[in-house]
């Protein structure tokens, strides 16, 4: 049994592996690969061990990839996802990176019970399922799996949606959003969703559900949306309850 004197020399280890590693990142960039664990070992002057425990962090906080077979490399930023009412397309603005997206199938079905009961319609009336890819600069960011009444908004093409806000469609249209119910789990992709996102299947993904509402409670869409958890942290504005 290790002594309670060990773990705190092996967690100072840690920590001190830690900010070398950071230094080492800061000076390169996306993309670029770490040098080897045996490498790095020797030159930090510590076992693999606790090398590894201290890369395995980084990889944690998404600063660092590790990919299977090829080394480790430094990871894309992730994005800042604010858990408000805003869209996709808006949160990207905000942040400064350019919004795009492409429709991976657009079709007209009936809802069918399970999404009948989400956007409180018969399961015989007519839906959109719009499925899109999200980008962020050009990049993979989400798949969006869409579901709207088409009684909603009747004239909506495939095209309307490429690269733009549905949000703003609905603006157009009058509607007013009022209010959403948002769940989000932590899951992997399938191998579908992974393809769509250009990632390994079984790739660790936030599942986030939304159903918007109107201004009478209504049902506007419900949104199931798959983002990848290399490139997105969620962040929530907290303050102090109200007395």
């Amino acid at each position: 049994m290790h002594s309670t004197g060990d773990d705190g020399a092996a967690n100072t280890k840690r920590r001190v592996v830690r900010r070398e590693l950071l230094a080492m990142l800061a000076e390169l960039g996306v993309g670029d690969a770490l040098p080897s664990e045996r490498r790095l070992a020797e030159e930090l002057g510590v076992s693999r061990p606790t090398l590894r425990a201290a890369i395995d962090g980084l990889v944690a906080d998404g600063l660092l990839d590790r990919r299977h077979g090829s080394g480790t490399y430094v990871a894309e930023p992730r994005v800042a996802v604010p858990l408000t009412m805003s869209s996709f397309t808006e949160d990207m603005k905000r942040r400064g990176m350019r919004p795009g997206g492409r429709v991976l199938s657009f079709r007209t079905e009936s809802a069918g019970a399970r999404i009948g009961r989400r956007l409180a319609v018969s399961p015989l009336e007519e839906v959109f399922t719009i499925r899109r890819l999200r980008l962020a600069d050009g990049a993979s960011m989400a798949v969006e799996t869409l579901y709207v009444p088409v009684a909603l908004i009747p004239g909506l093409h495939k095209e309307d949606l490429e690269g733009g806000s549905f949000y703003d469609l609905l603006r157009d249209q009058g509607v007013v959003i009022a209010s959403g119910t948002e769940t989000i789990e932590p899951t992997v992709t399938t191998q579908e969703e992974a393809d769509d996102l250009g990632v390994p299947v079984h790739t660790p993904v936030f599942l986030f559900e939304r159903i918007t509402r109107d201004e009478q409670g209504r049902p506007l869409e419900y949104v199931r949306s798959i983002y990848r958890g290399d490139r997105y942290r969620l962040e929530l504005d907290l303050r102090p309850p109200t007395l």
